[in-house]
C-alpha cells in the first residue's frame, strides 16, 4: 500500500506545474468568434456555448420563464417531437446538455467525428426551432414545480432563498431561477417564445471547442449552427444593490440541524488584488480540512461536519460567502467561532507557512483540472466570459506565486469586514435570534 501511495506522490510531483493547452482564436465568415483546442488523438469533440444573461433576463412577473424554456429545448424541435428528437440523438451517440443559471445559459455538446454533421443539425434544430409543444410544456412545468415544492422542504434551499431575498433586493438574483409555484403556473407558450428570443442571441455568445476538429471545420460548423439566431437581445439587468448589514436572520423551520449561510462584500475577478484574496480565502475557509474555519469549527470543537467559504463572482454581484450546518443547540457557538476567525485573520494576518502551503496546493491542483476535452472546453469558455486572455492558462500559476505575504495580509485588513458578515439561519437555533429584517 505504501508503495502505491509513494508512486502516486511521484506522479503528482512529476505533473507539470503549468497546463499545456494551445488555444487558437478563430472568427467565422459570419462574424462569430470562438476558441479552439485541437486534439486529434480521439475521434470526438466537445462544444461549449454560453449565452450571457441567463435567468436574470426573466421579464417582471415571469420569473422562471428562461429556466422552463431551456428545459424544453430538448423536448422536440423542427419536425421532431420529444421522443423522436431523443431517439435521433441517441442513435448518433451524441450528447447535448442545456442549463440555465442566473448569468448564463449553458449548452454542452459532445459528438463523434463520423456523426458530426448529423449531430450539429440536431443541435441546431433544438436551438433555432424548438417546438414548445403543449404536452411537453406541461410535462416540464410539472417537473419544475416538483423541484420548487421539494426546495420548500429543504432547510438549505430555504436558507438560500431567504438569503437571496435579503441580499439582492429587487434584482432578479433575489429569487430562484426556477421561479415560484405561482409564477411558473402562469407562464404561457408566448412567454417561453419571448424568453427564447431574448436569451439565445449572438451578441452575448461565447464559444469553445476542443477535440477532433480543425479551425476551418469549426468555422463552417458554427455558422451552420448559429447563423439564424437573433443578433441582439434586451439589455441586462446590471449590478445588484447589495444589502449586507451584518447580523442574523432566522428562518423558523422544524429540523434538528440548522443550516447557516453567511456573506460579506466580495471582490471582482478583474481586481488586481483578486489572487491575494483567492489565497486568503483558501487559508480561511476554502482549503477543505486544512482551512482555519474547518480546524476551529470542526476539528477543535466538533460543531459541524463541514464549514467552508468561497468567493462568489456573479456578473452583477461579488460576495465573500460561506456555509455551515450544526445541531440547533450548537449553531450559535459555530456562528461565534466563524465571526471570531473572520476578525482574527483580519487583525493578525496569515503566516508564511500558511501562504506557501496554499500556493503549493493551488498551483499543484490547477493542471489536474485539464483532464479531458469536456473540462477543457468548459474552462476555456468560462475564461472568455470572465474576460481572461488565452495565455491565462500558462500564466495563472505564476500569478499565484507572485502574491506576497504582505499582499495577503494587506488584503485581509482592507477587505474582510466582520461588521458586515450577515448570517441567514434556517432551523430552530438556540441562543441566537433575528437582528435584521
Amino acid at each position: 500500500m505504501i508503495r502505491y501511495v509513494f508512486a502516486l506522490c511521484l506522479t503528482l510531483l512529476a505533473f507539470p506545474a503549468q497546463a499545456d493547452v494551445d488555444v487558437q482564436e478563430i472568427t467565422t465568415p459570419g462574424g462569430l468568434e470562438a476558441w479552439l483546442v485541437e486534439d486529434h488523438n480521439i475521434p470526438f469533440a466537445s462544444l461549449q456555448l454560453r449565452f450571457r444573461g441567463g435567468a436574470s433576463l426573466d421579464a417582471p412577473g415571469k420569473r422562471g420563464a428562461v429556466n422552463l424554456m431551456v428545459g424544453l429545448l430538448e423536448e422536440g424541435a423542427g419536425d421532431m417531437d420529444a421522443r423522436t428528437f431523443a431517439k435521433a440523438t441517441e442513435g448518433l451517440a451524441a450528447s447535448f446538455r442545456y442549463n440555465a443559471s442566473d448569468d448564463a445559459i449553458s449548452i454542452s455538446a459532445r459528438f463523434l467525428t463520423e456523426n458530426r454533421d448529423e449531430a450539429i443539425k440536431l443541435l441546431r434544430e433544438s436551438l433555432v426551432n424548438p417546438r414548445f409543444d403543449s404536452a411537453a410544456i406541461e410535462r416540464v412545468r410539472a417537473q419544475v414545480e416538483s423541484n420548487i415544492r421539494s426546495s420548500l422542504k429543504d432547510p438549505r434551499d430555504l436558507a438560500g432563498m431567504a438569503f437571496d431575498n435579503i441580499v439582492y433586493g429587487d434584482h432578479p438574483y433575489a429569487t430562484s431561477v426556477n421561479g415560484t409555484l405561482d409564477s411558473v403556473a402562469s407562464l404561457s407558450r408566448d412567454d417561453l417564445v419571448t424568453a427564447h428570443r431574448a436569451a439565445l442571441v449572438r451578441d452575448r455568445l461565447y464559444i469553445s471547442a476542443v477535440g477532433d476538429i480543425t479551425a476551418e471545420e469549426l468555422k463552417t460548423l458554427l455558422d451552420d449552427l448559429l447563423a439564424d439566431l437573433p443578433e441582439e437581445g434586451p439589455p441586462l439587468p446590471g449590478p445588484a444593490k447589495l444589502n449586507l448589514p451584518g447580523g442574523v436572520k432566522v428562518v423558523d423551520f422544524e429540523t434538528p440541524q440548522s443550516v447557516a449561510l453567511f456573506a460579506q462584500p466580495g471582490i471582482d475577478r478583474e481586481d488586481p488584488d483578486f489572487f491575494a484574496a483567492f489565497i486568503l480565502n483558501h487559508i480561511l475557509g476554502g482549503g477543505s480540512f486544512e482551512s482555519r474555519l474547518m480546524n476551529e469549527v470542526r476539528e477543535k470543537r466538533g460543531l459541524t461536519y463541514g464549514v467552508y467559504s468561497y468567493l462568489s463572482d456573479k456578473d452583477g454581484a461579488q460576495l465573500w460567502m460561506g456555509s455551515v450546518s450544526s445541531a440547533n443547540d450548537r449553531i450559535a457557538e459555530a456562528v461565534k467561532v466563524i465571526r471570531d476567525e473572520w476578525a482574527r485573520i483580519r487583525e493578525n494576518g496569515v503566516t508564511e507557512k500558511e501562504l506557501q502551503d496554499a500556493k503549493t496546493y493551488l498551483t499543484g491542483a490547477y493542471p489536474l483540472r485539464f483532464d479531458g476535452n469536456g473540462p477543457i472546453a468548459e474552462i476555456t469558455v468560462a475564461m472568455q466570459m470572465e474576460g481572461l486572455p488565452k495565455d491565462y492558462i500558462q500564466n495563472r500559476n505564476d500569478m499565484v506565486e507572485a502574491v506576497t505575504l504582505e499582499d495577503v495580509n494587506r488584503v485581509a485588513r482592507e477587505l474582510l469586514d466582520p461588521s458586515r458578515l450577515t448570517f441567514v439561519i434556517t432551523g430552530q437555533p438556540e441562543g441566537i435570534e433575528t437582528t435584521i429584517n
